[in-house]
């Protein structure tokens, strides 16, 4: 049986989850400013398993310009440079022999642009996903339209619904990309 409330709680839920992935990938692009989600992609070879870096070092921020991570097991302070190193984000990690120093450098112009490019991207392929949300639901909607569950006239209000709420969504996805792209562009 097709029941409305369920239907669209799902629906929202389905969406909101995506804006929340958007929001995590997002805070792995660099801003200038240190944050420790910056390092969130970041995996060691610990002890033989790929393991996320935040579950093997504290990782903080002092200032706006330093990140300090700080290993569980001092061991492997050699293992957590080269992987920042290596992660391909711009930053060149110092390691102190207690703890490693990653300093943030400035963003230059031709960078911030790069970035701003990579968040289009990276918003697009976010909004494809919406629309694959709409389609899905849109879909189940004729689905219960066929099977007798609804009538014709809840199938085109269910519709128009679907997309309202694609619209906001849409919306809200462009509102964060939008905040993300000045802060990356401011100096």
């Amino acid at each position: 049986m097709f029941d409305q409330k369920i239907f669209f709680d799902h629906l929202k839920e389905k969406f909101q989850k995506s804006i929340e992935a958007y929001k995590t990938e997002l805070a792995a692009f660099r801003t200038g400013k240190a944050t420790p989600a910056i390092l969130d992609g970041v995996t060691i070879n610990y002890y033989g398993q790929k393991t996320p870096l935040h579950q093997a070092a504290s990782v903080s921020s002092p200032d706006a310009r330093m990140l300090i991570v700080q290993p569980w097991d001092k061991t492997q302070l050699k293992e957590i440079e080269t992987a920042i190193r290596n992660a391909n984000l711009g930053l060149n990690p110092i390691n102190d022999g207690h703890f490693v120093k990653v300093p943030i450098p400035s963003l230059t112009e031709e960078r911030r642009k790069e970035i701003v490019k990579q968040i289009h991207q990276v918003a697009e392929k976010f909004r494809v996903s919406q629309r694959h949300i709409r389609r899905e639901a849109i879909d189940e909607v004729k689905k219960a339209q066929k099977e007798k569950q609804i009538t014709e006239d809840d199938e085109k209000k269910y519709s128009e619904n679907v997309e309202k709420d694609l619209k906001s969504y849409m919306k809200m996805l462009d509102e964060i990309s939008a905040k993300k792209e000045k802060e990356v562009m401011e100096v």
